[in-house]
């Protein structure tokens, strides 16, 4: 089967990129024609991922049983999501400081740091109250979420045979994304063939520098702030654990570039884990949401090389602001290829930044997406069974 041998799916994904760069080129106008077969692969995972998360929210809490004890469990995982994505946040703060970043824009910039995240908030709770039908066609995350809790937890009193139908529909709809991962290698070849024929190899090696920081800050939060916290949590030795979700998460999840689309590796993973299904049947499709310490890390960086490009004077208290606004976009950001590309702007914004210049920055954030995208989505689905199952060990 598909998801018993995940071993399948990388040899096929890497098969992908070979053949997409061989006829990049080779053949560099076939390789323009390819890229639809990326954008539809995309375009299904984006089409169908908001409808997962809702339902599988949605089923997880209606099927949760009354008189269950994981509230605490619950709680104690979603304040570690945060934690874990503050930390990531001023992670990618103190690389881009030590290590800092220039990228080849055009125009200038001028403004001010930002005095408080007012605006952002607001925002954000206005987007989680949209209409949920509207939610799941433009794919807003954060509303899907808040009504799949808010119809989850009025189902809990249905009767039985509703709520067994819901947790089947959630199933099938689980089944659709396998099916449709099953294209990656597909939809993978036709993105890879189109960005080297458009950009180029050299191009591409210009913006290693940039993706270097960025895993570099990735593996930091994996293997150091992450270990921290589960350390502190579950009083144990963190990186067979870390290791292990690296391994059974973290490798199809950098393949298939979407948290939302990993929750079924999550939840099979965790059940291999003898975890309490109580907890993980809703901090898993809760974290493919929130849980975006890649996200976070992608945002500050990219956010962080337009200012120095672009020469603004940025203090320690505007960075900090920075990092709790990267941390909140972050949340919103899509459970899909590169959903967290189209945030910058809104923190670019913060410092001025005009959006006609944020986007040249989000041009070269998809420019270095097939390694970016890959380690944050690894980084962002590992790290989601990491912290369930060290909350879980707690409460064992």
């Amino acid at each position: 089967m598909f998801w018993s041998d995940p071993s399948s799916l990388v040899l096929r994904i890497a098969a992908g990129v070979i053949f997409g760069v061989l006829i990049a080129l080779t053949f560099p106008f076939v390789a323009i024609e390819l890229g639809l077969l990326g954008t539809l692969f995309v375009g299904l995972l984006k089409a169908i991922a908001p409808m997962l998360v809702m339902l599988l929210v949605t089923s997880a809490l209606a099927n949760l049983q009354q008189g269950e004890t994981a509230t605490p469990a619950i709680s104690l995982t979603l304040g570690l999501y945060f934690i874990g994505t503050i930390g990531a946040a001023f992670t990618a703060l103190l690389l881009s400081y030590i290590f800092p970043q220039t990228l080849h824009l055009q125009g200038t910039a001028s403004g001010a740091p930002p005095g408080s995240v007012v605006d952002v908030l607001s925002s954000i709770l206005i987007r989680m109250v949209e209409n949920p039908i509207k939610a799941l066609i433009e794919a807003n995350f954060l509303a899907c979420l808040l009504w799949g809790v808010l119809f989850g937890l009025s189902l809990r009193q249905a009767p039985d045979s509703l709520r067994a139908a819901l947790s089947s529909l959630a199933e099938r709809i689980t089944a659709i994304v396998r099916w449709i991962i099953n294209l990656a290698p597909l939809g993978i070849m036709g993105l890879v063939a189109t960005t080297v024929a458009e950009v180029g190899v050299e191009a591409l090696l210009d913006y290693l520098a940039l993706a270097g920081v960025l895993v570099t800050a990735m593996l930091i939060v994996a293997f150091g702030v992450n270990a921290a916290l589960v350390a502190w949590v579950a009083r144990m030795n963190p990186f067979p654990l870390i290791w292990l979700c690296i391994k059974e998460s973290g490798i199809t999840a950098f393949f298939t570039r979407s948290s939302a689309a990993n929750i079924p590796v999550n939840l099979a993973l965790a059940q291999r884990l003898d975890l309490s299904s109580s907890l993980y049947s809703v901090t898993i499709p809760v974290g493919a949401t929130i849980n975006m310490a890649g996200a976070a890390i992608t945002i500050t960086t990219l956010t962080l090389a337009a200012v120095h490009t672009l020469g603004i004077e940025v203090g320690f208290v505007s960075s900090l602001v920075l990092c709790i606004v990267a941390a909140l976009a972050a949340c919103g950001a899509s459970g899909v290829p590169s959903g967290s590309l189209l945030l910058i702007p809104l923190a670019c914004g913060l410092f001025g930044i005009s959006t006609d210049i944020a986007m040249q920055v989000v041009a070269v954030g998809f420019v270095i997406s097939v390694i970016q995208d890959s380690a944050e989505t690894a980084l962002n689905s590992s790290t989601d069974v990491v912290f369930t199952a060290a909350v879980d060990r707690r409460f064992a």
